[in-house]
């Protein structure tokens, strides 16, 4: 029997119904960077699509992320959820095209502002879509606006502002906006200011487009010079950014390049997987080595175990019974006989008896079993045989109990969840009340362990599991 607990769920990311009827050029892809969704278009392509929403009226909030973004991310929640707020976040220098190589993943171009800025302009001159810029100091913005102008004959201005306003002018600022009529609005506060601000005024903003761009004001102001193409070509921009101003950007980007470096290692370990495989592999040896060392350990009780047995009523020591263990794969569990021989042909009679609702069934004076399986199960010594498949693979000292197939069968679509782990002796439950726990809470149990599961995780609950057999509570 194999059950298909549909376990491999495809990692997916919702299509905004923007994002998705962006341009004539394509479907609005994406690929999967720190848990962010980064689009995978040209830039040519991005930046008719941006065009083609603006032109359509279409609310679409653009924002990038660099290095520096993910750093600020990763001790940043509020931008973090500003990120995720924007309906597109597009691939910013050549440390994100790293991480995506390391991760084994791809993009199409490095879609940064600055570069995508004059192809923006270039195609809102051919709509007539007028554009706003604001950000910078006092006279930046226009500046670089006139440049665009002189670069694209037709380009419409819809105004400009610097960032250096108060937070009581920020009524009148957006009233601006919107009587400008802009269709294409570009903030340049800087990184995490301008998202922020973004998101808690988008509502409010009246304008298709909206994009958060950083300093690119700068470049096209000709405040700041801009990098030679053969160094951006390279993927150096950033240390050319550097010379420019050693003081300010120092700590971003000497510090800040090297831990962005440890967050794509840690992300690409975890995309592939790496850290599951070594964490599998050090939990089995774990297993096999406690799982050997226990049953020599208790080898008497065991041999007393199984004497008692066979002395009450001579039947069979062990007891198998079929158990659905990882992904659905049935096995063999083994246990010490606690009931009498009859037991299963007597379960269908005790149903209706059950201790507990849902779909496990529990008596808590359960007349089969016997009186030396009572005292076996008070102190769980009837389990000592899953040890041995503990040393087969089939289980782990610590994992979701093993379902009975019966169970599995009627599990509603998200108990299966509890089946992504391997099988375990304790569990969370089982050392928190054990059978006074109702399944629903088991299974809340069950999926919160296997997402957070560690090895210091699976000591503390082997620890805190020998009080709990000898308490006692839940067990019968």
């Amino acid at each position: 029997m194999k059950f298909d607990p549909a376990l491999g769920t495809a990692n997916l990311y919702p299509e905004h119904g923007l994002a998705a009827r962006l341009a004539r050029g394509g479907e609005h892809r994406t690929t999967d960077l720190f848990g962010l969704p980064i689009a995978c278009r040209t830039r040519s392509a991005m930046a008719q699509g941006i065009v083609a929403a603006a032109s359509a009226g279409q609310r679409l909030t653009v924002s990038f992320a660099n290095a520096h973004c993910i750093n600020v991310a990763q001790r940043d929640a509020g931008y973090r959820r500003a990120l995720e707020a924007s309906d597109m976040i597009l691939p910013d220098g050549s440390g994100m095209r790293i991480a995506a190589r390391l991760a084994g993943r791809s993009f199409d171009d490095n879609l940064n502002g600055t570069d995508l800025f004059p192809e923006i302009c270039k195609r809102a001159s051919e709509t007539g879509d007028p554009i706003f810029l604001l950000g910078g100091r006092p006279g930046i913005a226009m500046r670089a606006g006139a440049t665009m102008v002189s670069a694209n004959q037709g380009l419409r201005i819809a105004g400009t502002a610097d960032g250096y306003f108060r937070a009581a002018e920020e009524d009148a600022l957006i009233e601006r906006i919107k009587a400008s009529g802009a269709r294409i609005l570009f903030v340049g506060f800087g990184v995490p200011l301008q998202e922020k601000w973004i998101e808690r005024l988008r509502s409010r903003i009246d304008v298709p487009v909206v994009l958060a761009v950083g300093g690119l004001f700068d470049y096209y102001s000709g405040r700041i010079a801009r990098a030679p193409a053969l160094v951006r070509a390279v993927g150096c921009e950033w240390a050319w950014r550097l010379a420019m101003e050693p003081r300010r950007l120092a700590s971003r980007y000497l510090v800040g390049n090297a831990i962005f470096m440890g967050h794509a290692l840690r992300h690409a370990l975890n995309v592939r997987h790496v850290g599951d495989a070594v964490f599998a592999a050090t939990k089995r040896c774990v297993d096999a080595v406690v799982a050997a060392l226990a049953l020599a350990m208790l080898a008497p009780l065991f041999l007393l175990a199984m004497l008692a047995i066979k002395l009450e009523d001579r039947g069979p020591v062990f007891f198998r019974q079929m158990r659905i263990g990882e992904n659905g794969r049935p096995f063999a569990m083994l246990k010490l006989r606690s009931m009498y021989v009859d037991a299963e042909a007597r379960r269908a009679a005790l149903v209706s008896q059950s201790d507990r609702s849902g779909i496990c069934f529990k008596i808590a004076r359960d007349p089969r079993i016997t009186r030396v399986g009572r005292i076996l199960r008070r102190f769980s010594f009837d389990e000592l045989p899953q040890l041995i498949n503990v040393l087969r693979g089939d289980m782990s000292l610590v994992g979701p109990r093993p379902a009975l197939a019966s169970e599995v069968a009627a599990y509603r679509p998200n108990a299966y969840r509890r089946l992504r782990g391997k099988p375990g002796l304790t569990c969370i439950w089982q050392v928190s009340g054990r059978a006074d726990i109702p399944f629903d809470r088991q299974l809340t149990m069950d999926v919160a362990y296997l997402r957070r599961r560690s090895l210091m995780a699976d000591l503390a609950l082997l620890a805190r599991t020998v009080p709990a057999v000898l308490g006692g509570r839940g067990a019968y």
